[in-house]
C-alpha cells in the first residue's frame, strides 16, 4: 500500500480548525467555571484599576493593548504571507489597536465607561436575539452565527447602553445638563429637549452597534484566515484578549476621534 501523501501547511491549518469547530457540547460546558473564574478576575482587575486611576487605568490600557498586538502578530504569521506583507499587516496592527490604546487613554474615564456600555449591550442583546429569533446569516462564511436579527438586537442593546450611560452622568431627564469636562453645556438640553437627545443616542447606538459588530467579523475574518477559533488561549475559558476587544477597538477609535475633532 503507497504511503499518504503528506499534509501541506494549509491543509494541516484547516484540519486543526475543523477539529475546533467540532468540541463536543459537554467539553465546551466543563469550561464554564474556568469561563466565570476568569470573568471574576477580569471584573476585579479592571475595577481596582478604575477605582484607583490615573496611572493605573492607563497601565491596563497598555497591557490589554501590548497582549493585543502580540496575538495579532500571532495571527498574521499563521497566514503564511510573503515578508512585505506581513510587515503591512504587522504596520497596520500597530495603527489599528495603537490608535484605539491612544485615543482611550487621552479621552476622561467616564467615556471609557460609555464604550464598555456600549460594547457590552451590543454583544449581549446581539447574542441573546440571535439565538432567540435566528434567521438569515450576515456573513456565513466569515461567522457563522452572526445574524441580521443579532445586529439590530445589538443596535438595540447600544442605544440602551448610551441611554443608561446619559442617566448615570446626570444627562439625561436631570432638567438641568451639567457643563463639565465632557464638553457638554446645561443649555443643550433645554434648547433641543429630551426627544432631541433620545434621537441622538438611538441614532448613535444603531452606528455604533454596526462598528462594533464590524470589529467583531474582522478578527473572525482574520481568524479564519490563520484557520485558528480563538487570537489565542491567554484567557482560560476565553480565548485570546483579541477576542474580548475585537468589538471595543473600532468603538473607542469611533468615539475618540469624534470627540476629538467634531465635538
Amino acid at each position: 500500500m503507497a504511503d499518504a501523501e503528506p499534509e501541506t501547511p494549509e491543509e494541516r491549518r484547516r484540519d486543526r480548525l475543523m477539529r475546533a469547530m467540532r468540541v463536543p457540547l459537554n467539553v465546551r460546558t466543563s469550561d464554564l467555571p474556568k469561563r466565570a473564574a476568569s470573568a471574576v478576575v477580569m471584573l476585579l482587575a479592571a475595577g481596582v484599576c478604575f477605582w484607583l486611576g490615573g496611572w493605573f487605568v492607563d497601565g491596563l490600557i497598555g497591557a490589554v493593548a501590548a497582549a493585543c498586538y502580540w496575538e495579532w502578530q500571532r495571527l498574521v504569521r499563521e497566514r503564511g504571507l510573503k515578508p512585505f506583507t506581513r510587515a503591512i499587516w504587522y504596520a497596520g496592527g500597530i495603527l489599528y489597536i495603537g490608535l484605539a490604546a491612544w485615543l482611550l487613554i487621552e479621552m476622561p474615564e467616564r467615556m471609557f465607561l460609555l464604550i464598555l456600555g456600549v460594547v457590552i449591550g451590543t454583544d449581549t442583546f446581539a447574542y441573546f436575539t440571535g439565538r432567540t429569533f435566528g434567521g438569515p446569516k450576515i456573513a456565513p462564511r466569515i461567522s457563522p452565527s452572526k445574524t441580521w436579527s443579532g445586529l439590530v438586537g445589538g443596535m438595540i442593546g447600544a442605544t440602551l447602553g448610551l441611554l443608561l450611560f446619559l442617566w448615570f452622568s446626570h444627562m439625561w431627564l436631570a432638567g438641568v445638563l451639567q457643563s463639565g469636562g465632557d464638553g457638554v453645556h446645561h443649555d443643550t438640553y433645554l434648547i433641543f429637549g429630551a426627544p432631541a437627545l433620545f434621537g441622538f443616542a438611538l441614532l448613535s447606538g444603531a452606528v455604533l452597534a454596526v462598528v462594533a459588530q464590524a470589529g467583531d467579523f474582522f478578527e473572525s475574518w482574520m481568524k479564519r484566515k490563520a484557520s485558528r477559533k480563538d487570537s489565542s488561549n491567554l484567557i482560560p475559558g476565553h480565548g485570546g484578549v483579541f477576542d474580548r476587544v475585537d468589538g471595543m477597538l473600532p468603538v473607542a477609535i469611533t468615539i475618540g476621534l469624534f470627540m476629538r475633532y467634531l465635538v
